[in-house]
This record gives structure tokens, C-alpha cells and sequence, in this order.
């Protein structure tokens, strides 16, 4: 699904991202663990393809197909999306209309969809205009359901997020992945496995979205390369335990 070789990324002349291997494959979804500065929205707005992020060597390959040069609508279109940490406010823009927009694959029922994330409240403002943190999540988890992307990328899903409104992120996210195991706090495996086809890249600081979805790998982020690829629990747990210092010299 993504295949990224030796990514280097500038912002403004300085070099964030060093050395960044990452194979997805399809079906797979994976953590990104690291501290804040690290590069991990800057990995993710490049894989995305937003501007002010200047590629100066590697190459990023989706599908198959060598993406470094697209733009971010291309990239849309043949099925990336994002969920922001902190989206904008959008005025004069209905969260209706935004949902509609966000159909590439064709109509949908915007309310049912709203319906299935509770966000059919929300459908007549502006998009993220007066909305609370979990909100605004659920208003994000929303345009990607009617835009049905291939692979996901969200940053720090949790962020801003009460207990409540996470539970309800997680089994919103794990629907919009087709993957029928949902995680709680209470219980590990609940409900029936559906065929996965969906990849997906999480950003996670805190690491508490990973009580509620289900990870098949997990890497650090560390000086502008990924390391230490392997189960994203493990690496959670050992992050709580030692920090991330710790971590980088079980890495090297």
C-alpha cells in the first residue's frame, strides 16, 4: 500500500526527516511513536503532499505508483486521506456540504453516516466551527467515511479527547478500516472480523488510542529516521517505562 525509500524533507531550508524507510502493506495498520518535535506531522503532511515540505531525496511509492511529485488533490483522489490534529475552522462551508464534497467515490447518505459517528447535530454548522475537541474528531472521522480512502493517516486521534468520545473513536476508526476486532479498556476482542483491505498510519503521543483499535506494528521516530519496528505495545510499554531516551539506545 506505501512504500517510502530514504525520505529526506526540508521546511524552510532545514532538514527534519534524514532517513525514513516505512513499508505499509495493505491491510495493515501501524503506530507512530515519538516526542513532540520529532517530525511526525512533518512525515505525515509529506506523505500527504501539503506544500512547504521540500523532498530532497528518496521517493514515496502508494499502490504502486511513485507519488513524490503529485500534488495533495491527486493524491486524494487515488485514495489518501488525513485527519488532522488540529483542522481549521472553515466559515461559510456546512459540515453537509464538506461531507459531500469529500464523496470522491460517489454518492452517500450523508446523514447515515453522520448518524454512525454522532455527528448529525453538527451537519448544519460551518465545519469545526464551535465544536469541542472529540468533536471536531468525530466531524474529521466523518469526511473520511464518505471519502472511503485506501490508506488513513491520523495524527494523535486522541488528542483533546475525553473517555467517552475515544471509545467512540476507536470503534469509529476501526469501522472505517473494515476491522471487525474493536479494543477497549475492558475488552480486548469483541465483535466478528471482517476482510481488511484498509491501511493506515497513526501518530500517537500518549499512546491511549491503542486501548481502542487494533495496531499491527509499531515504530519510533528518531532524529529524522524510524527505528525499532516492531509490536506497537511493546514498544508503548517500554516507552512508559524508560521514556523515549531509553528507547532510542535499545534502538542503536
Amino acid at each position: 500500500m506505501l512504500h517510502i525509500e530514504d525520505l529526506r524533507v526540508e521546511i524552510s531550508g532545514k532538514e527534519i526527516l534524514s532517513n525514513v524507510n516505512l513499508h505499509i502493506p495493505e491491510g495493515e495498520t501501524h503506530i507512530l511513536f515519538g516526542p513532540n518535535g520529532s517530525g511526525k506531522t512533518t512525515l505525515m503532511h509529506t506523505i500527504m503532499g501539503f506544500s512547504g515540505y521540500k523532498v530532497t531525496r528518496g521517493r514515496i511509492v502508494f499502490k504502486g505508483e511513485d507519488i513524490t511529485d503529485l500534488p495533495i488533490n491527486e493524491r486524494a483522489r487515488m485514495g489518501l486521506g488525513v485527519s488532522f490534529q488540529r483542522p481549521p475552522t472553515i466559515n461559510g462551508l456546512s459540515t453537509r456540504k464538506m461531507v459531500e464534497i469529500c464523496a470522491t467515490g460517489g454518492p452517500v447518505n450523508v446523514d447515515q453516516l453522520a448518524e454512525q459517528v454522532h455527528c448529525t447535530p453538527f451537519l448544519t454548522r460551518d465545519v469545526n466551527a464551535n465544536l469541542s475537541g472529540g468533536e471536531i474528531k468525530r466531524s474529521e472521522l466523518l469526511q473520511l467515511n464518505a471519502q472511503r480512502p485506501d490508506l488513513v493517516l491520523l495524527d494523535e486521534p486522541e488528542s483533546g479527547v475525553d473517555l467517552e468520545n475515544i471509545a467512540l473513536l476507536g470503534e469509529s476508526i476501526n469501522n472505517l478500516l473494515n476491522r471487525g476486532i474493536r479494543r477497549s479498556a475492558k475488552s480486548r476482542h469483541i465483535g466478528v472480523g471482517h476482510t481488511r483491505k484498509k491501511s493506515a498510519l497513526v501518530i500517537t503521543h500518549t499512546g491511549h488510542i491503542l486501548d481502542y483499535i487494533t495496531a499491527d506494528r509499531g515504530q519510533v521516530l528518531n532524529n529524522g529516521a524510524l527505528q525499532c519496528s516492531q509490536n506497537a505495545r511493546e514498544i508503548l510499554k517500554w516507552i512508559r517505562e524508560y521514556g523515549y531516551n531509553e528507547c532510542y539506545k535499545c534502538a542503536n
